[in-house]
């Protein structure tokens, strides 16, 4: 078994610091440009590895094309099984990102190599087949998504991160109905249920998942198991990037149920907390550094910060 089995994207991230986001027809200076490793799924298998301390497996695809040979090398020097990490007939993918001067961020995808496979491969669905957690996002095809949760084992658990939340809903039962636990954020959580508000959204989607978490920027993070509810607050820091940094939640919060030793058949809001904290922590030192894969912290750094901010 593998800790964690991450199926997502892996994209060469193209990243402009400037003072302002651009509005539209608007043209800013940049103050630097930076290429560094992303993709929602490779940053969560970072995540998951690096900071989590999981023993990890990515599924995804990369062209043939040298940003794909240095992002399948950069997964594979932080220790991530890239054996299921398939070599297509196309161009990388890629994120053009914009970051301004309080960290936020505006970002282009073009999914590239990431769209080319709506099935997977029998070495990948066996890679699937021995996950303790599937983490999932929506930057692949959705039924990408549905047959990696049909090929994981008996007991194991499904994180679906709904992001970005569009492809949603053209398939919004079957997702929900093979999903343990729903990431979302606030946006995302109006998108992907429909509603106009936050309490509708918790309305809708509560009955039909197992666990649902919101994340809330600088407010936390929202847990909700069926009638409970819990807040998670999020540590103070001085964001620089915040580029990635509900991928370092989503991998770390993977990484601390694999780590349980717990089912989805015995989920209850204690556990989805603790792993909403570990993944809090996480992405609080993230957001203080530039880069996505190259913000996420280690085990041992994840484990001083909550030291050192623990009241």
């Amino acid at each position: 078994m593998t800790a964690v089995v991450v199926v997502g994207s892996v994209n060469q991230d193209i990243v402009a610091r400037v003072g302002r986001i651009p509005a539209p027809g608007e043209t800013q200076l940049a103050s630097s440009l930076a290429r560094t490793g992303g993709g929602k799924g490779a940053n969560q298998a970072v995540a998951a590895r690096r900071a989590g301390g999981a023993a990890v497996a990515f599924v995804g695809a990369v062209g043939a094309d040298s940003d794909g040979a240095a992002l399948r090398a950069a997964l594979v020097d932080d220790g991530i099984d890239v054996t299921a990490l398939a070599q297509v007939d196309g161009p990388t993918g890629t994120a053009l990102i914009s970051v301004d001067d309080s960290g936020e961020n505006a970002i282009v995808v073009v999914a590239g190599a990431n769209a080319m496979r709506t099935a997977l491969a029998d070495d990948q669905c066996a890679v699937v087949a021995g996950a303790t957690v599937l983490l999932t996002q929506l930057e692949v095809p959705i039924p990408l998504v549905q047959e990696a949760a049909a090929a994981r084992p008996a007991g194991s658990w499904h994180v679906l991160n709904a992001a970005p939340s569009a492809p949603f809903a053209s398939a919004r039962d079957a997702l929900l109905a093979c999903t343990d636990i729903l990431v979302v954020n606030e946006h995302e959580a109006l998108e992907v249920s429909g509603a106009e508000d936050l309490d509708a959204a918790i309305t809708h989607l509560a009955p039909r998942v197992p666990a649902v978490v919101i994340t809330l920027g600088r407010r936390g993070s929202l847990v909700v198991c069926g009638d409970e509810r819990r807040e998670v607050p999020a540590y103070v820091v001085n964001a620089l990037d915040t580029t990635g940094a509900g991928d370092t939640f989503c991998g770390v919060l993977a990484a601390t149920l694999a780590a349980s030793g717990r089912t989805p058949d015995s989920v209850d809001v204690d556990l989805v907390v603790s792993a909403a904290r570990a993944g809090a922590a996480a992405s609080a030192i993230a957001v203080t550094r530039a880069g996505a894969q190259s913000a996420v912290p280690t085990t041992d750094e994840v484990a001083d910060f909550i030291k050192e901010n623990q009241t």
